[in-house]
């Protein structure tokens, strides 16, 4: 029997990465006009400014490096407007500025630029605008939506609120929080856009939201309220599914959601934090090229090279 090597057939998808990526701001429409009624025109203004500085930044920087300007892709719009629903609508310029650049120059492009950043820009940068300015970020940095009164987090038991908000209000999003975060009916809305796009898959949101809510009963937390509020559920369907960061395969996402969501589940119930959405996807974005390596079959007549 005589075996024919031959190229691989090619196989054109529809999709491009601005295709992708316009699917996602418009999966985010829903969430950002919900948080702009919410907050009123400083949402809009943070949503503003986040998206100019981090396409911006990507100008400047491939321009600068004298790379081809590639911000048509929308990749940059997409981690400015995911950043700026992470803030508070009472976040100063400045430190849009800075997340900005954390997350376009030292995520995405000193790495390679899109398709090489190791975790998610717009998460990396929220991570060091909480450690470096925790005052701007938490606490009564967020504001109670329709009464403009700042507020502790839902989810801080310092919170004046807590305990007295309605299950509808908690869906609906009439509760201080970031940006994004509050509405979940938006939230959902966006997922199902995606889903039937087929932009992302159900494995990687449903396992995360899933077992938070397993370990939150077995904590002795109502499962119900704690999907509620916090930010579980924007990085469950925003965050957590991004591409670059995301395992391959569909066992891999799940192991990957599974891990993300008992880490938030452990930080809300035994940590000094009261949310841990950031931390949990971050450091499963860490373990991503593990748990690639482990499941990804191996390309077919492939040969390894000889050190």
């Amino acid at each position: 029997m005589n075996m024919i090597v031959s190229p691989a057939p090619h196989v054109f998808a529809k999709d491009s990465t601005q295709s992708l990526m316009l699917d996602v701001l418009i999966a985010l429409i829903p969430t950002t006009v919900a948080g702009i009624i919410f907050f009123g025109f400083s949402a809009a203004l943070v949503c503003l400014l986040s998206v100019v500085f981090c396409v911006g930044f990507e100008y400047l920087y491939q321009k600068l490096c004298k790379k081809p300007v590639r911000i048509g892709d929308l990749s940059a719009a997409v981690t400015g407007l995911i950043l700026a629903l992470n803030l508070p609508s009472t976040a100063p310029w400045w430190m849009i500025l800075v997340g900005a650049l954390v997350a376009i120059v030292l995520t995405k492009q000193l790495y390679g630029g899109l398709g090489h950043n190791f975790m998610n820009p717009a998460l990396a940068a929220r991570a060091v605008l909480l450690a470096s300015w925790p005052a701007h970020m938490s606490g009564t940095a967020y504001v109670t939506p329709f009464d403009g009164v700042s507020s502790a987090t839902f989810l801080a038991p310092e919170s004046p609120i807590a305990g007295a908000v309605s299950t509808m209000d908690l869906f609906l999003g009439n509760i201080p929080g970031t940006i994004g975060e509050v509405s979940k009916i938006a939230i959902l809305i966006g997922l199902a856009y995606l889903l039937i796009k087929q932009v992302i898959t159900w494995h990687i949101p449903v396992v995360m939201v899933g077992t938070f809510m397993v370990f939150s009963v077995i904590c002795g937390q109502d499962p119900i309220t704690s999907v509620l509020c916090g930010g579980i559920l924007f990085g469950a369907v925003f965050m957590a599914t991004d591409y670059v960061s995301s395992p391959m395969t569909d066992l891999g996402k799940c192991i990957y959601a599974f891990g993300a969501g008992l880490i938030v589940a452990l930080i809300r119930n035994f940590g000094s934090y009261p949310e841990g959405v950031t931390y949990g996807i971050l450091l499963m974005n860490v373990v991503t090229p593990l748990i690639d390596k482990a499941l990804v079959p191996k390309v077919y007549g492939e040969v390894k090279q000889n050190a």
